[in-house]
């Protein structure tokens, strides 16, 4: 335990750390949310679908990345400074070879062309690798540089496509700036990561722990984009690019409270219950304010979010506000399952993808107000069943996990490392 005296430091070096991790994350999810709205402005609704439906094909193609960098950040807190370089390069090669099989059978049946998903491919790769070095800063508790390297990777994510649509490039054009930008920015992670260093006492990062991780962050990725791809699968183009502007807005609910989940992670690793309750209470606090804003204001969000074109949509606003803050949760309940070990902790969210897309396919109105309103329902219900068996884990776990956590060297604290 820390004496009083360290306490103020502590809490002054953390909050820093926040401060710095939100604005990058602001940073990121600015740039991600500019993507779409530059494309309603530049492209027509079918190429404006066209793109939403590629970006939620690179997020989902993506996830590996986030997996990585949550098994790597969750083994160097609770062990340790361990080698990653062997299962990030079998992640990259895995996600690589999913991409070539799977990205031909999305480009027939969402009607993509094939150099916009073999731009998306290379674009998704590179994404990937950078999980590493992002996993090894915040498993470290490095979070200044944590947040230096996230608003690296989103400049090159997102701020190639910016520019390529601003430079009127079209879809094809801001995919190729966007790969182009992605790949170059690994090099200056690596830069940034400098002086990690490695234990060679610490036991290897296994690659089943990185594909678990993997596993569950594609889960969450699948059902909270599933409604955009069953929009643009069953909706009319100019329908469904009204409902990729609607996804904006769950999107932004989502990735909104994302702090918290990466300052909480090396925490939760460690066994800390009161890290697992403050940061569902700061992302359901952060979600309600969302889902008001968008009840007061649903117009002037799609507005906002596509242009004045989309502004009588307005009235959805509250559905896909409400659909992100309970994925936020959600979100926040898988990280602390994979922290704790958990077997399965993507169960849920498989089923209730499973649910979701059978009752699109089969009853659900086929507007956007009926596969909204059925997000939200799978987002509530999902939320419901996944906290439940956090709990459930917790309560079963906890003595041992406690005596675990006291025995560590920061005795249970955060202790915000930089430089």
């Amino acid at each position: 335990m820390g004496t009083d005296s360290e306490q103020p430091g502590r809490a002054r070096s953390l909050g820093t750390a926040g401060v710095a991790v939100t604005l990058a994350g602001v940073f990121v999810n600015g740039l991600a949310y500019v993507v779409p709205v530059l494309g309603a402005r530049h492209l027509d609704p079918a190429q404006l679908s066209a793109l939403a439906t590629l970006l939620a094909l690179g997020a989902i193609g993506g996830v590996a990345s986030t997996g990585l960098q949550i098994a790597v950040a969750v083994h160097r807190a609770r062990h340790g400074r361990a080698a990653t370089a062997r299962p990030t390069l079998l992640t990259v090669l895995v996600t690589a070879a999913l991409l070539a099989l799977t990205l031909p059978v999305a480009a027939v049946g969402l009607r993509l062309t094939a150099p916009a998903v073999l731009l998306l491919g290379v674009l998704t790769v590179a994404v990937v690798a950078a999980g590493r070095w992002l996993g090894e800063l915040q498993g470290d508790q490095r979070f200044l540089r944590l947040a230096g390297g996230m608003a690296l990777l989103g400049a090159g994510r997102y701020g190639g496509m910016v520019a390529g649509l601003a430079l009127g490039g079209g879809l094809t054009g801001s995919l190729l700036a966007g790969a182009l930008t992605s790949v170059l920015v690994l090099a200056l992670l690596v830069r940034l990561n400098r002086g990690a260093g490695i234990d060679p006492a610490v036991p290897s990062l296994a690659t089943r722990t990185v594909l678990t991780a993997s596993g569950a962050t594609l889960a969450m990725l699948v059902v909270s984009y599933a409604d955009l791809l069953l929009a643009r699968r069953f909706l009319p183009p100019d329908v469904s690019g009204t409902y990729a502007v609607g996804t904006v807005l769950t999107k932004g609910a989502l990735w909104a409270p994302q702090v918290v989940t990466v300052i909480a992670l090396p925490r939760l690793a460690k066994g800390d219950r009161r890290a697992l309750v403050a940061a569902l209470a700061l992302v359901a606090g952060a979600g309600a304010v969302l889902v008001l804003g968008s009840a007061l204001a649903g117009g002037l969000a799609f507005r906002l979010a596509g242009g004045p074109d989309y502004a009588a949509a307005g009235r959805y606003a509250p559905l896909f506000a409400a659909t992100g803050a309970l994925y936020a949760v959600v979100f926040i309940l898988v990280n602390a399952r994979v922290a704790a070990s958990a077997r399965w902790p993507a169960a849920p969210l498989w089923t209730s993808t499973v649910i979701f897309v059978a009752a699109v396919a089969t009853v659900v109105p086929r507007t956007v107000g009926g596969i909204a309103g059925a997000a939200l329902a799978t987002a509530a219900a999902t939320a419901v069943v996944t906290g439940f068996l956090t709990l459930a884990h917790e309560r079963d776990s906890g003595p041992k996990r406690t005596r675990t956590a006291t025995t560590t060297p920061a005795g249970g604290h955060v202790t915000v490392r930089d430089g």
